[in-house]
């Protein structure tokens, strides 16, 4: 009797136990139907030009709630709101989306000034700054501010892969650099600088850019009277337009190095004229639409054929469309596996725990790896050289080893 009744209790216990692990946990934002997320990006300002990282998100969201009802049965509720690239703006309206809407986190966020300006307030208030697109040292500080989690190609890291292949494949270069003179056009010079090693010493002019600068007309001509053979951009869409334009007029031939997050062809380099940037390089580490290398990969008909449907009147060559729909994607990946455990704190843990994840639109052999003490989740791109249509491979993957 005494046997069967401890068998009785103990079923009875395990019958308590399962359901409490199945229970639901829920933090702000989350419910049994909806998952609320925030997202600043530059809709108007002077970083408008990147507006399509906010219209890609929403529109990625938009086919997840359509077509599978969401993430595991809720629907996604992402506020995308306009903080005109400005610091102050992105903190007002950070605030807002945290204290009044009640967000579970931030996500796919733009801006590294408006980034940085908000890592403070989210991390002391625990809340998810994730994948987001952009970089700089402190913003991959996994230790400093653990909730804040970039998806980014890191700016140091992409100047670490020029100097890398400058110092070996162009040794006797003669380098004038133009950099944007802010924490992103530093970054891109921390990596560059380090990666050159002692070839530092082929850098014959470096000359800086402000946002604010109605041109790079004059930094351009300081750079070719150096006698520099070989240039270097570190800026942003506008201003590297208006280089590849100047350079052009003046006749100046040098070997011409662009950031990716300045290489699209519809947002760069067709204002600056396609002739223009004939021979440009500069780094890629997914699909592009104007590859036709990738024209019936199953990748690239999913992602144009979702850009048809969804973004009707934007451009899917643009490169910062592909990266955005990466970013959503990973996004989405981290809330499926949060399961029904919708916490701030398991969203984190999800994100930090994306390891070996691949894409579809990454290049073959990439893959997607975040660790609790490591926030760069990319460290290979290929180089590619610009034949007036499209960017063609020029190197294999280049890899940065920290």
């Amino acid at each position: 009797m005494r046997a069967f009744l401890l068998a009785l209790l103990a079923g009875s216990a395990l019958a308590v136990a399962v359901p409490a692990q199945a229970q639901k946990n829920y933090g702000p934002g989350a419910s049994d139907t909806e998952i609320k997320l925030g997202q600043t990006v530059a809709y108007s300002g002077p970083g408008s030009a990147y507006s399509m990282v906010g219209r890609m998100s929403v529109a990625y969201f938009k086919m997840l709630n359509e077509t599978k009802g969401g993430i595991n049965g809720r629907k996604i509720n992402l506020l995308s709101v306009d903080d005109a690239y400005s610091p102050p703006k992105t903190v007002e309206v950070t605030r807002k989306l945290v204290e009044s809407d009640q967000v579970l986190g931030m996500v796919n966020s733009m801006g590294t000034a408006a980034q940085t300006s908000v890592q403070k307030y989210l991390n002391a208030k625990q809340v998810p700054q994730l994948l987001f697109y952009a970089s700089s040292p402190g913003l991959h500080d996994s230790k400093a501010t653990p909730w804040t989690v970039p998806f980014s190609f890191a700016y140091d890291i992409e100047g670490s892969i020029y100097g890398k292949y400058l110092a070996d494949a162009k040794p006797n270069a003669k380098i004038g650099v133009l950099y944007q003179n802010d924490d992103v056009g530093k970054s891109y010079m921390r990596g560059f600088r380090k990666a050159l090693g002692a070839k530092q010493s082929n850098i014959v002019k470096e000359v800086s850019q402000e946002m604010s600068d109605p041109t790079v007309d004059s930094q351009i001509l300081q750079l070719q009277a150096s006698g520099a053979d070989t240039l270097v951009v570190f800026t942003s869409n506008k201003a590297q337009a208006q280089a590849i334009k100047k350079v052009a007029a003046i006749g100046w031939k040098p070997f011409y190095i662009v950031p990716y997050v300045s290489s699209s062809i519809t947002g760069v380099l067709t204002p600056a004229g396609l002739d223009n940037s004939v021979g440009l390089v500069s780094s890629y580490w997914f699909k592009t639409p104007s590859d036709p290398t990738w024209a019936d990969d199953k990748a690239m008909q999913d992602y144009l054929a979702f850009f048809k449907k969804y973004l009707p009147n934007d451009d899917p060559g643009d490169t910062t469309s592909v990266y955005t729909y990466m970013g959503a994607q990973l996004v989405a990946l981290a809330l499926e596996r949060c399961g029904n455990n919708l916490t701030r704190e398991n969203l984190l843990k999800q994100v930090q725990g994306l390891k070996d994840v691949e894409l579809g639109m990454l290049l073959p052999g990439m893959k997607i790896n975040f660790r609790e003490d490591d926030y760069y989740p990319i460290r290979q791109a290929r180089l590619a050289k610009f034949d007036g249509k499209s960017w063609k491979p020029m190197t294999e993957l280049i890899t940065i080893d920290r």
